[in-house]
């Protein structure tokens, strides 16, 4: 057997071959090794709490039997073949039957290709150019998502500000910016621009922000008013707030929807859903050469990717799986509120008890600026505690899953103490 190579030995590896020493997505001082369950252990075999879980695809934890058990009997039968399968098919129809803006499928492999082809498609419906979104709003890595997703430098809205160099200054001049949650700005922006936008694509529980009351169906009646389409990035939030997602939860349905994450399962598996008018534009037979929307893509509708999907959502049908992944989230959501008023620090619980984190900020936050307002170095002093203390986290994001037991609520809980004593006297 190979002698055990040392966490610290990866990352001198990893330094060497990757930008950064990582893959672009995590803090690359540390190394998985494996994940069970609700936990993850590093190379050095430190053992975590999960609450990363993939960012956000593995709902119901690592490793599940019966998610594994699906992927091995689809494994004997092929991997993946650029060609119609019946998993693909089977988890197009159910995406249909649970998502109501769902009369078609078509799928890709990432959240952020989802993101790219749902704005072609709808630039491709409306003859139109602009698109709108929202000031830190994240839809992948296109040109067009890049446009204020993080800006340090605030412009005045609708000004786009590129997150990103080498991005064209001509995809600048197609974008619009709005503050989250400010309906005013946007009716008066859609009005401005209306011959002109395409559509608006919005998370509707922007990264943790939800939406005010009233804020989605004001949306939903002005893109009418002026035949812009929604678009509702659900990546992070379909199957997750709801089993419908958002569009169940908040109760308004747009044109368009992108899909990521728990369809997959844990593998790389994403769509763009809609409204077959709309979804027509990729059957070049329906809507001829000039109205076609090119979209191909090697791993598109993987059987095994889609197999883990499938299961992944019967078990999340079965009675109950809501309110006990909503529970668990409420624990430990109370839990930080109780522990930081103790230490008299100020902030923010932010979010929904299926998806949150602290916002250490004495304001509430309603957008992106109350974010930014927040005191960031010290939401990374509590990540580090927390971390100390066992419990995996991303800065900005708790992802519970289905996998926690109540000893990992207690433990998470005399984490969140530990943490919050240590920032409280800072």
């Amino acid at each position: 057997m190979d002698a055990h190579i040392s966490q610290q030995d990866w990352i001198a590896r990893a330094e060497k071959v990757l930008p950064g020493g990582g893959f672009g997505n995590f803090d690359p001082g540390i190394v998985i090794r494996e994940g069970r369950g609700s936990r993850v252990w590093d190379e050095d075999g430190k053992e975590y709490i999960d609450y990363l879980i993939g960012s956000g695809p593995m709902l119901l934890g690592h490793g599940h039997p019966e998610v594994l058990e699906a992927v091995q009997e689809q494994l004997a039968k092929g991997m993946t073949f650029f060609a119609n399968n019946a998993r693909g098919i089977e988890l197009a129809e159910e995406i249909c039957n649970a998502v109501a803006c769902a009369d078609q499928v078509r799928f890709v492999s990432t959240g952020g290709e989802a993101d790219m082809y749902a704005m072609r498609l709808a630039r491709a419906h409306t003859g139109r150019d602009k698109i709108v979104k929202f000031e830190g709003g994240y839809h992948g890595m296109s040109a067009e998502a890049l446009m204020s997703l993080a800006p340090t430098r605030l412009a005045n809205f609708p000004m786009a500000v590129p997150d990103s160099a080498g991005i064209p200054d001509s995809v600048r001049d197609h974008m619009l910016i709005a503050p989250f949650n400010d309906i005013d700005f946007i009716r008066q922006l859609l009005a401005e621009h209306a011959g002109e936008i395409a559509a608006v694509i919005a998370e509707p529980l922007q990264r943790l922000i939800p939406p005010e009351p009233g804020f989605l169906e004001a949306l939903r009646v002005e893109t009418e008013k002026h035949g812009i389409l929604l678009i509702f990035d659900e990546v992070v939030t379909g199957f997750r707030l709801a089993y419908g997602g958002a569009q169940e939860l908040y109760g308004v349905t747009p044109d368009l929807c992108s899909l990521g994450k728990i369809i997959g399962g844990g593998f790389p598996l994403a769509a763009i859903a809609g409204k077959a008018e709309v979804m027509a534009h990729f059957d070049k037979a329906k809507v001829g050469e000039a109205g076609f929307t090119l979209q191909i893509g090697t791993l598109s509708g993987n059987p095994v990717a889609a197999a883990a999907g499938l299961k992944t959502m019967e078990i999340l049908r079965r009675s109950g799986s809501y309110e006990r992944l909503r529970a668990r989230g409420v624990s430990i959501m109370k839990a930080l509120e109780e522990h930081l008023s103790a230490a008299g620090v100020d902030h923010q619980i932010v979010g929904d008890p299926v998806l949150f984190d602290v916002v250490f900020a004495s304001d509430r936050v309603t957008g992106y600026r109350g974010v930014l307002r927040g005191d960031a170095s010290l939401g990374k002093r509590f990540n580090q505690k927390l971390r100390e203390k066992g419990i995996f986290k991303p800065d900005g994001k708790i992802y519970p899953s289905l996998a926690l037991t109540d000893d990992d609520i207690a433990q998470t809980v005399d984490a969140i103490s530990y943490a919050a004593k240590h920032i409280g006297g800072s």
